[in-house]
């Protein structure tokens, strides 16, 4: 039996790292093949329907697979870079702001609207700090890769490029990518500061519709790949791990509160408006 697996394709490596992926589990003699998405709301659609045995799904996407299944999809592995994440709010160091809620009446720039770790959950955070998004502070979102769940990094290095013109208070983004965005010149050196920061999260997981004898054994094999190997360490490296990890799901608890606050998939919520489902 061939183990068919989604992943949306948010950069043409996608290919280049399944393909190595798939010819490294054919020599261990398990046949996978994948499909390649151009959103994840499609993807969720074909995990959920059975379409696909599994999905490299985003957080995001895991918590619309699970909700649309009544919670029977099977969780496998996620990358030991997805646990334990924070996003930031980030404002310039000659800026006056001290703390998250010195933002209020300003302009705080964010990723794209469906972008967990750049928008819903610094959201989260703002709302904690009595700023509600819209009303307390005004907000421009940077609408990059709509559908990709932020796995497109454009919205957030624009917000960054918004904040060092003046064009917004503050910015919001994953904390790597703040190290990213100095380290490649979108922001200077000790040209920033963080007021805030999320509690921890995580990302990505490998989602089974149901577990099977081979959806066990693609779990026990990416569980087994080995960074020492040569071949596994370009795959990994494109990635972006040095290990797989088994699945957990309590870092997802943030996200689900957010996606419930932000009314995120309700009738009139903001990924049912005109122009914005993917």
């Amino acid at each position: 039996m061939t183990l068919v697996m989604g992943a949306v394709a948010y950069d043409p490596k996608v290919v280049t790292i399944w393909a190595g992926f798939r010819a490294w589990f054919a020599r261990r003699g398990l046949d996978v093949d994948f499909v390649l998405y151009s959103h994840y709301e499609r993807q969720v659609d074909d995990l959920v329907a059975g379409r696909v045995d599994a999905a490299w799904n985003s957080p995001l996407a895991w918590i619309r697979a699970r909700r649309l299944a009544g919670g029977r999809l099977e969780p496998l592995v996620m990358r030991d870079t997805d646990q334990d994440l924070t996003s930031v709010v980030v404002v310039r160091e000659d800026s006056p702001f001290k703390d998250v809620a010195d933002l209020k009446g300003e302009t705080v720039g964010t990723g794209a609207i469906d972008s967990p770790q750049a928008t819903l959950l610094p959201f989260a955070l703002l709302r904690e700090h009595g700023l509600r998004p819209g009303e307390e502070v005004a907000v421009r979102r940077f609408d990059v890769g709509v559908g990709l769940h932020g796995d497109h990094v454009g919205g957030e290095r624009d917000a960054a490029r918004a904040l060092m013109s003046g064009g917004v208070a503050a910015a919001c983004m994953v904390d790597s990518n703040h190290l990213l965005f100095v380290r490649e010149g979108t922001l200077p050196p000790d040209g920033t500061r963080v007021v805030g920061r999320t509690r921890p999260y995580d990302h990505c997981t490998m989602t089974a519709a149901r577990a099977t004898p081979e959806t066990d054994r693609f779990r026990d094999l990416l569980l087994s790949m080995d960074a020492s190997d040569p071949g596994v360490r370009t795959l990994f490296d494109l990635e972006g791990l040095t290990a797989w990890r088994p699945a957990r799901t309590s870092g997802y608890a943030l996200l689900e509160r957010a996606v419930d606050d932000e009314g995120f998939y309700d009738p009139a919520g903001p990924m049912t408006a005109p122009g914005y489902r993917p």
